[in-house]
């Protein structure tokens, strides 16, 4: 159906639409979109007027704006003029959010973000935990904080380029290859004094995938192995995402979304994120254009299919003999259930699976108290 719309001056540019900014010498460009009162009603005419004859909407290509709820919450913004589409004053407010049991690590001329429960004195070990891209280490704060009062030392670092751990430009001192994340990774712990060997636990992709890659070339720093939502098998489906990070222009635009992460969690799960979650795993992206500029990096350099093959033979029955746990979210978007079931079978007498319902691609996020559970049995 036609839109009629009343005809008056041209509209000036919105003072808060920002495609692009000027390069520095020290950082990347920074790629921001924050829509305004007038665009956003810009946004609803157009909505609206796509509508089709049965009363069903048509394609709308401001979708991530109105249907993710978080996301919602992240662009929309206060409705007085002084603060509408003011980056600085979102900063302010979520700037010192997320860092539970944190601080900052020098390791190998970076500086991690690690989080640490518990204390060398532990009577029950110590647990690295790994997460995966693109998101990081708040994910596990309620699980650590739980294994620590069940007697476990426990570390979850943000990998390098993620998080609040530094994220070096490409090509001055880390160039985001798996090689260069082991190595990260090695010089971490001997900075942290973990002690081999340890509980390793891991999730997620990308990094991720090489923590498992990681303890498959240190089989003997491993006493247990933990492992929720991850590829493991030739057949894990790789999320749109990272294969629209690959493309060229595309890649660098996805990158710079500054709630890519909290929209990356919540296509995943069966739960929409709460404000205060999501601002902390928005607040790297909304600051600065490093991460993601690290994750296109990392993603770019990454052999999927290589990596997928190596996991999946490396833990098979005569590859791999320490136990492993499986803790799966069942209503995980990404990767089905088939997948650790496929897994298991590969090497039924030392994996042990344990399905998590309510659950989705990050179970310490969604349901820590299971995967709690879980864990303090298996370890």
């Amino acid at each position: 159906m036609p839109l009629s719309l009343p005809t008056s001056p041209p509209t000036p540019a919105p003072r808060n639409l920002h495609i692009f900014s000027s390069a520095s010498s020290s950082h990347f460009t920074t790629t921001r979109f924050l829509a305004n009162k007038r665009l956003r009603t810009t946004i609803s005419i157009v909505a609206k007027a796509s509508e089709e004859e049965d009363g069903k909407p048509a394609f709308n290509p401001f979708g991530f704006v109105t249907d993710n709820p978080s996301s919602r919450s992240a662009i929309q913004l206060p409705e007085s003029p002084a603060e509408d589409g003011n980056v600085g004053q979102m900063l302010y407010r979520i700037e010192d959010k997320g860092k539970e049991y944190g601080s900052y690590i020098k390791a190998g001329g970076f500086r991690w973000f690690v989080r640490e429960t518990g204390s060398t004195e532990s009577r029950r070990g110590t647990i690295v935990f790994l997460h995966g891209a693109p998101t990081q280490s708040y994910s596990y704060r309620v699980v650590m904080s739980q294994m620590a009062d069940a007697g476990f030392h426990c570390f979850a670092p943000d990998w390098i380029g993620f998080g609040f751990s530094d994220k070096p430009q490409a090509g001055y001192g880390f160039d985001y290859t798996e090689k260069e994340f082991h190595e990260a990774l090695d010089k971490l712990l001997d900075v942290l004094g973990v002690a081999s060997p340890f509980f390793l636990v891991v999730q997620g992709f990308l990094v991720g995938s090489y923590g498992l890659t990681w303890a498959l070339n240190n089989p003997s720093r491993i006493s247990k192995l933990g492992i929720m939502n991850t590829q493991l098998t030739v057949s894990s489906p790789l999320p749109g995402l990272f294969n629209n990070l690959r493309i060229p222009f595309l890649g660098e635009f996805t990158c710079q979304n500054a709630i890519m992460a909290e929209r990356f969690i919540e296509a995943g799960s069966p739960y929409v994120l709460k404000l205060e979650k999501a601002d902390v795993y928005r607040l790297p992206y909304l600051s600065g254009s490093g991460p993601g500029f690290a994750l296109l990096e990392a993603t770019k350099k990454a052999n999927f299919n290589d990596i997928k093959s190596r996991i999946s033979a490396g833990f098979a029955t005569g590859s791999w003999d320490k136990p492993i746990l499986v803790a799966w979210g069942i209503s995980d978007k990404y990767l089905p259930q088939s997948v650790a079931e496929e897994f298991q079978k590969g090497n039924p007498d030392l994996v042990k699976l344990k399905l998590i319902e309510g659950a989705g691609h990050m179970p310490q996020e969604d349901w820590p108290e299971k995967v709690v559970d879980a864990m303090r049995y298996f370890f």
